[in-house]
């Protein structure tokens, strides 16, 4: 009997040694262990034509960490790994099951799984494309390796919208590393802790077509893609030499490459970024990246009184040993977690520039260096600034510091600095010292901007002087006697005009102008009646400059040729003597304004579902579906228009193009509604169709709140009411101003969805729902525009179509910023006791060095003047 037993287990010890893999198929209650199959090096499947394995594997030379792993065979890479954050030893087991895939540790631990799948497994196939499926009794899909990349993507993989490929530590070690590249609606950027180092629409290998939105990333036999419209759709292209296999890798350095195999060698076919030293992180915290004279690999050193770390860490330390690196706190913008310790900063030379520079925006315009420095002391997240002296900009890193790099680019244009804590020997504490550690705010600004604000000064008198002039001049008391013959149109022909209406025909149709039913920008709106009893609403346009008929009569073709179902109908105009008119279908609804803040019933989520949906819609036909490319410039609740079954439909559109190229430059800031502008108005930068997805994600808050977005408390229902005597949210102060998209950003990081929806539809909407139009509303606020989607993917994610967007905290901490503005323009509106006055960030169009400035100066503007030209 003992001969008996000590036989069966040399039998089974030798079946557990020498575990036989298998071809394409495993089933469930099959178990692999590396040591099991350590005869085909842990490989337990191989795809069809033996392409690809999957194998508990070792990377590189180490015996420690061992991964369930798929691996291409020929070139013996690694193309995705299971549990990568979870390494088990040679004897930790993969298991599969009906439930899925686990993976435990040699003691039974948990370590990894599939997710919840809806059915039982009945297989597990590796196909020959590399990718892992856990198959249903149908042979459907259950979960796919392809869904869940790691670093590396391959032929016929497809990263979609939404996802993202995470660097590995090391080539041996596959823990998720610090860099990331993401896939956004319109492009494929690399990130470092969430700040973003390269685009690659910014690569002159890459050819873009930013008209659609981007859905996916793929490579092929013959290049590089984002791919739209259901893939029918180049949305921006790498061409590539031909090849049968490649893969892309986000590498652990943060270069993502693009390499091809052929034979036994490897070829880079695209890398990005080319300059390593524009990587995040590539010599260390505070650790400089150059390049020699005659070298192509960069060198790291030094900045001047930073000197190399003496721990086990790359990157440089304050050579002073008083003076400490700070650690930044959790919150970013955190006030009141300053650190206790005295503040000074060591300047950088100039030519040292930050990588993420590039991509954010200034924190504060117009500002002097004190300024700045104090910015960056009294916040314990920020770690360090950049200022530029000609325009003032402030830009402050926060949370984590990188490398910095030589360029010579920024000579004389920014200057870093970098905080620092003192510690026996505090010197230039607040930045008094610039001649040592700063740099002197120039005398000559202190000369130039009062010289500049007298010229902006005079300017601004001079037009508001002309249009009076002109509005004198041009005011008709009638169209009988004053206006030329209607005939006066006939001297020339412009296809695609809509109806031409004498001014007597609309003064009849309105009886005389006598039911007033709203007003804007261009001008007020009255109820008419035409002779075959059509309802319709005619504008009467007062506030542009008169235009030549020609000219105006070839906008109103451009208009009167859009038809969409979500778009208000052109059905005619009047352009007699200096009367401009425009006559709409009529909406018996009114504006959503009026429904959405009003006293009436109350709007049920699927009714705000559907009106979002309109809008979206028909600004997606503007921005995409028209011969013309047409922004709106000023998308708010006023401008959508209700009809019966609260179909949606926008006005104003194209109205924009009517401004006088004197109004257009004067009233930059103006065109547009306080709380709907999107940040590039306010700096001067290029206005696109993304401008209106900013004010759309705005409306769309509203549209979940119920409520204006800015708003005194007692004007809406309130906002982050906690009778347990709970905290109040940043968002707004106890007094004054209550800017809601900051409170949205905050119960979005807390999960908080149900306390932003309006209260007064009791319980009949759940957070899921809240969340959905949330979520696609910060996306739209981005600060950036194109880290906003365009209105083709906002529609697909209202539809359920494309996968919801993931809000970018740190293109959103702008927010933060507004809203406290906002507290203390009510503040100051409390202190004035003026009534229906607002505080409003005045823009400087001046340039300076290519960069444009806006001067955080405030001015009292009435909330009537606010919406001026549209």
């Amino acid at each position: 009997m003992g001969s008996l037993l000590f036989f069966l287990s040399v039998v089974l010890s030798c079946y557990l040694v020498s575990g036989q893999p298998s071809s394409e198929f495993v089933y469930p209650n099959f178990t692999a262990t590396n040591f099991r199959f350590i005869d085909s090096a842990g490989s337990f499947l191989f795809s069809r034509n033996g392409s690809f394995k999957a194998a508990i594997s070792n990377p590189g030379a180490q015996q420690t960490n061992f991964y369930l792993c798929i691996i291409h065979v020929a070139s013996n890479t690694i193309t995705w790994s299971a549990n990568r954050d979870a390494p088990i030893s040679n004897s930790g087991k993969m298991s599969l099951t009906s439930s899925g895939i686990n993976i435990t540790d040699q003691d039974g631990n948990f370590k990894w799984s599939t997710p919840p799948l809806r059915s039982s497994v009945s297989a597990l196939i590796l196909t020959e494309t590399g990718n892992l499926v856990l198959l249903d009794q149908s042979n459907g899909s259950l979960w796919e390796s392809f869904h869940y990349p790691t670093d590396t993507i391959v032929i016929s993989q497809h990263l979609v919208v939404g996802t993202s490929l995470s660097s590995a530590l090391s080539n041996d070690d596959l823990s998720t590393g610090n860099y990331s590249l993401a896939i956004t609606a319109s492009d494929a950027i690399l990130q470092w802790q969430g700040l973003t180092y390269w685009k690659l629409s910014m690569d002159t290998k890459a050819y873009s077509n930013s008209n659609y939105a981007v859905e996916y990333m793929a490579i092929n036999q013959t290049g590089l893609y984002l791919v739209g419209r259901d893939g029918s759709v180049v949305v921006i292209q790498v061409n590539l030499s031909p090849s049968d296999f490649r893969i892309a890798k986000l590498d652990h350095i943060g270069q993502f490459v693009v390499s091809s195999f052929s034979g036994s060698d490897w070829t880079q076919d695209y890398v990005g970024p080319v300059d390593e030293c524009q990587i995040g992180n590539i010599c260390g915290k505070v650790g400089l990246c150059g390049y020699s004279a005659g070298s192509d690999d960069p060198s790291c050193t030094c900045p001047p009184e930073f000197s190399a770390n003496s721990q086990n860490t790359s990157g440089c330390s304050p050579s002073e040993v008083s003076y400490t690196l700070p650690v930044a706190c959790n919150s970013s913008r955190n006030n009141s977690d300053s650190n206790s310790s005295p503040v000074s900063y060591l300047k950088l030379d100039y030519g040292m520039a930050y990588f993420a520079n590039d991509f954010t925006s200034p924190v504060k315009y117009g500002i002097n260096l004190s300024v700045c420095q104090e910015l960056c002391s009294g916040d314990c997240s920020c770690l360090g600034i950049f200022f530029e002296n000609s325009s003032g900009s402030c830009y402050v890193l926060e949370n984590v510091l990188g490398s910095i790099k030589s360029s010579s680019t920024t000579d004389s244009v920014l200057l870093g600095f970098i905080k620092t804590l003192v510690g026996s020997s505090p010197t230039n504490i607040g930045g008094s010292d610039f001649n040592s550690k700063t740099v002197e705010f120039p005398t000559i600004a202190l000369v130039l901007l009062p010289f500049t604000g007298f010229i902006l000064l005079v300017a601004l008198g001079f037009f508001l002087w002309r249009k009076s002039r002109v509005s004198r001049v041009g005011e008709v008391k009638s169209g009988r006697g004053t206006s030329p013959s209607s005939g006066d149109l006939d001297a020339f022909s412009i296809p695609g005009l809509p109806i031409r209406f004498d001014y007597e025909e609309l003064e009849t149709a309105t009886d005389n102008f006598k039911t007033h039913i709203g007003s804007g920008g261009f001008g007020a709106v009255y109820k008419g009646i035409l002779p075959d009893k059509t309802l319709v609403a005619v504008k009467k346009i007062t506030n542009v400059g008169v235009q030549g008929k020609k000219d105006f009569c070839t906008e109103i073709a451009v208009i009167g040729n859009i038809h969409h179902v979500n778009l208000v109908k052109l059905r005619g105009f009047c352009a007699q003597g200096r009367q401009r008119l425009l006559v709409y279908e009529y909406m018996n609804r009114g504006s959503l304004d009026r429904t959405l803040f009003g006293s009436g019933p109350v709007l049920e989520w699927q009714e705000r579902i559907e009106i979002a949906l309109g809008t979206a819609r028909g600004l997606a036909y503007l921005h995409s579906g028209c011969d013309q490319k047409i922004i709106h410039c000023d998308v708010k609740p006023e401008n959508i228009l209700l009809q019966d079954h609260f179909q949606a439909k926008i006005s104003d559109f194209g109205l924009s193009k009517l401004l006088t190229p004197e109004q257009s430059s004067l009233f930059t800031t103006m065109r547009g509604t306080r709380g709907y502008l999107a940040p590039e108005w306010l700096t001067s930068s290029a206005i696109s169709e993304k401008t209106d997805v900013y004010s759309f994600g705005m409306v769309l808050l509203e549209i979940v709140s119920g409520r204006k977005n800015c708003s005194l408390p007692t004007q809406s229902h309130s906002i982050g009411d906690d009778s347990s005597g709970g905290g109040h949210s940043s968002a707004s102060s106890g007094l004054g101003l209550i800017y809601f998209p900051l409170f949205a950003l905050e119960m979005h990081e807390q999960g908080k969805y149900l306390e932003l929806a309006d209260p007064r539809l009791g319980g009949r909407v759940t957070g899921e729902e809240v969340e959905k139009l949330v979520r696609i509303a910060l996306c739209c606020v981005h600060e950036e525009p194109a880290m906003r989607p365009n209105m083709v993917t906002v529609v697909g994610m209202l539809e359920g179509e494309i996968p919801l967007g993931q809000p970018r905290m740190e293109a959103l901490n702008f927010l933060r910023f507004y809203g406290r503005r906002f507290t203390e323009a009510s503040m100051i509106e409390e202190n004035h006791g003026q009534d229906n006055v607002i505080l409003y960030p005045q823009a400087n169009a001046s340039l300076a060095n290519g960069r444009s400035s806006w001067h955080t100066s405030f001015s009292y503007i009435s909330s009537q003047e606010v919406s001026g030209p549209r």
